[in-house]
Parts: structure tokens; sequence; C-alpha cells
């Protein structure tokens, strides 16, 4: 377990019993996700911030993605939005409250990222995305994914208005190459995030049903790949501008997902059921060539 690495520290990490920290950490390493393994490569106050900052984003996401009803739904996001005022306003309930306001307070988070990340779940909560337009395809992508850079680049270690334009973009790369990449699940579960200009424009029904066997998937996803990797070539540029060492994290995300992307532009869009991946020796590559870079 990571807490009991952080242990032997000479302070405690963000001066938090190690308990609460247990607690946080367990929320990544029950998610099944790679993403513990990769803020290993931050130091200890750095790595469980980011802990903290997932278990939230990853709290409010089962809210959003649970079968309950909308009302509900609703209701309980709107709880996680009172919980994190509390947090601002100095008041800690439990274990995880402890450590996201520990790390609040250490990296000088913004509670309007905070709720931005709500909306885009609340966005999800009232019911499946069916082919959103243009506007609130890009707002949803900033709610779900920009504004947790925009959180996990303090984490990081810059809090510049460069390191925003680096959450900005690389949010979006990494939001879009999800979306391409997931089209047939997404469409088993009712959702479409595909634009609905982008579908229309090549005489595709904006249905999910419609959308995975379409002849001209193809088209909508070369255009869409594009956009990501103009994002991807823009958050490199703005990460020029950013502290070298605490863009380490981002730049494995981003060599991570443009070689995911990549992968997907291979394959096409004429099989979508059939979910990309990287193989365990090229990630370790993929990661040796960010973390050097």
């Amino acid at each position: 377990m990571g807490f009991l690495r952080a242990r032997h520290d000479e302070a405690p990490v963000l001066g938090c019993d190690a308990a609460d920290l247990a607690e946080v950490e367990q929320i990544v390493v029950r998610s099944g996700t790679s993403f513990g393994k990769g803020m290993r490569i931050l130091p200890p106050d750095r790595r469980y911030g980011m802990y903290a900052v997932y278990a939230f984003c990853r709290l409010v996401d089962d809210v959003a993605d649970d079968e309950g009803e909308a009302e509900d739904k609703s209701r309980r996001l709107e709880e996680w939005r009172a919980r994190i005022a509390r947090l601002y306003a100095g008041e800690a309930r439990d274990g995880i409250d402890r450590v996201l306001m520990a790390t609040i307070r250490h990296f000088d988070l913004r509670q309007d990222d905070f709720n931005a990340v709500i909306d885009g779940m609340e966005m999800d909560a009232r019911g499946p995305i069916v082919a959103p337009d243009e506007a609130t395809f890009d707002l949803y992508c900033d709610r779900v994914a920009s504004a947790v850079g925009r959180l996990s680049v303090r984490v990081f270690g810059d809090s510049s208005p460069a390191a925003d334009q680096v959450a900005y973009h690389l949010g979006r790369a990494l939001q879009i190459t999800n979306i391409l990449r997931d089209v047939a699940e997404d469409a088993r579960l009712g959702r479409l995030y595909l634009p609905r200009d982008l579908l229309e424009r090549f005489n595709i029904t904006p249905k999910p049903s419609a959308v995975v066997h379409a002849s001209r998937l193809e088209q909508v996803g070369r255009i869409l790949a594009a956009r990501a990797h103009d994002h991807f070539r823009a958050a490199a540029a703005a990460m020029a501008q950013c502290d070298r060492k605490a863009m380490r994290p981002a730049r494995l995300m981003g060599a991570t997902y443009a070689a995911i992307l990549s992968a997907q532009e291979r394959q096409g869009w004429g099989t979508p059921e059939k979910r990309v991946s990287l193989s365990r020796p090229r990630k370790v590559l993929i990661a040796l060539r960010a973390l050097a870079g």
C-alpha cells in the first residue's frame, strides 16, 4: 500500500492521518485503473493530493453512472456541491473530507473547478447525452476533463496561466480520444457523444443504434481525431512554458493517449466494437520517453 511508504517520511503526508490516506487510496485501488501506478512518479504530498482529486472524481462519476432516477442523481450531486462548499468553509466530516480539504489548502485548488466537474456529471445524470451540438460537446469536454486538468496541474506543481492552458487542451484531447474509442460501448448504454453537426454532415442518423455500423462513421472519426491531435499539439506548446518537472505526469498522460488515438486511427472505425488498447511493453516505452523528455 502506498500510505505505508508515505508513513516513513519526516512529516505526515499532507498533514493527514495514515488511516485517512489509506481510505482515499483504496478508492483508487478499487477502481482498477492504472492511474495509481502512474502517480507513483510524484512525491507523497502530490501523489496523495492526486489520489484525493481522483477519489472525488470517481465518487461523483459513480453517482452519474448509477442506475437510479435522474432526480435522485441530481439530489446526490447537489449534496456533493454542498460537501465541497463545506470543505472550503473548513468543515470536514470523514477521512475523505479531511484528505481532500488538506489537498485543497496545500495546493490552493479552486472551488469553481470542483463545481465544474459536478456540472459535467449532472449533464450525464439528467439522462443519456445523445448527439450534442458543438457548443454542448465542448462544454461537456471542459467540465468532465479540462476541469479535472485544472485541479491536477496545481497538484502537479504549476498554477500558472500556461498550466491552465495545458489543462484546457490536454483535457479536450483526452476526452475526445475516449469518446472515439468508446463509440460502441457508449451506444450500448444509449449514449452518443459524437457532435450532431458532424453526424448530419455525413448523413448519419444521430441515434446511438444507428451510429455503430454507419458506413460513414470513419469520416466523423477522422475529423474528431484531427481535432484531438490539434489539442495535443497545443497542450505540448503550453507545457513548454510551464515548470518542466511539474508537467511530467501531464506529458505521460498526453503521450499515452496520443498513442491510443494513433492506434484507433490505424484500426479505423469500421469495427468500433473492437476497443483499441496498448500492450504493456508499448506503455513502458511511452512512459520512459515521456519522463525522459
